[in-house]
């Protein structure tokens, strides 16, 4: 990893600030399961991460053969979810201190996902981070534009007012990485189980958010 001042850290928010891919994945079983269709939670976890929620949900419907309408599946979805989150939902170990530590070294920080706006505001409410963020949140929504495409990074930045060289970007799946890796962007792969790993010039690994901390990319 070069040695160039980072002034802007932009965060992915699912499995990187919030612990809610499992969730997510519980959502689609039960989602699925009402309509009588078995979905495999492992299945879920291993091939959805990272991606358009409206893209799953349209491949896993293909995949056990059901034909409902997105307009209504999509909502059903994202109201079991909502109520999973209000019920169960954590902040990723050490994302809090990890964040203000960042905004005590006068480091910029921001949000991204390829989930809709408002979905992040109640993910980051939740688990005591919004306030953090001063709503420097970006969704894929807002440009129509997703992951693993670079725009919402270079969206992000630009809206943030940092330089591509001034920021780096953290995220857990590969959809992500592939995202910072195409908008040419230091990225930070954060894989806390043992994920495969993405092996690239301009992305490095870390397993424990507080690691961040110790990064000389802050540093003077």
């Amino acid at each position: 990893m070069s040695q160039s001042q980072i002034k802007c850290v932009i965060f992915d928010c699912d499995g990187t600030l919030v612990d809610s891919e499992t969730l997510c994945c519980q959502a689609l079983v039960q989602v699925f399961a009402n309509y009588g269709a078995k979905v495999s939670y492992d299945n879920c976890m291993a091939n959805f991460q990272g991606g358009k929620m409206f893209d799953i949900l349209k491949d896993i419907s293909e995949s056990v053969g059901l034909t409902i309408p997105m307009e209504i599946l999509e909502p059903q979805y994202r109201e079991v979810m909502r109520q999973l989150f209000t019920d169960q939902l954590k902040p990723i170990p050490h994302a809090l201190e990890t964040v203000q530590y960042l905004i005590s070294q006068n480091i910029a920080v921001c949000v991204v996902s390829n989930g809709p706006t408002a979905k992040m505001q109640q993910s980051l409410e939740l688990t005591g981070m919004f306030d953090l963020f001063e709503n420097n949140i970006f969704s894929a929504f807002d440009i129509n534009c997703w992951k693993p495409e670079p725009d919402l990074l270079l969206y992000a930045a630009m809206q943030m007012g940092f330089k591509l060289e001034e920021c780096l970007f953290v995220d857990d799946t590969e959809n992500g990485v592939k995202a910072g890796i195409n908008a040419g962007i230091q990225t930070i792969h954060f894989t806390p189980l043992e994920a495969k790993v993405i092996q690239h010039p301009l992305v490095s690994h870390i397993a424990n958010l507080s690691e961040l901390q110790k990064l000389p990319l802050f540093h003077h």
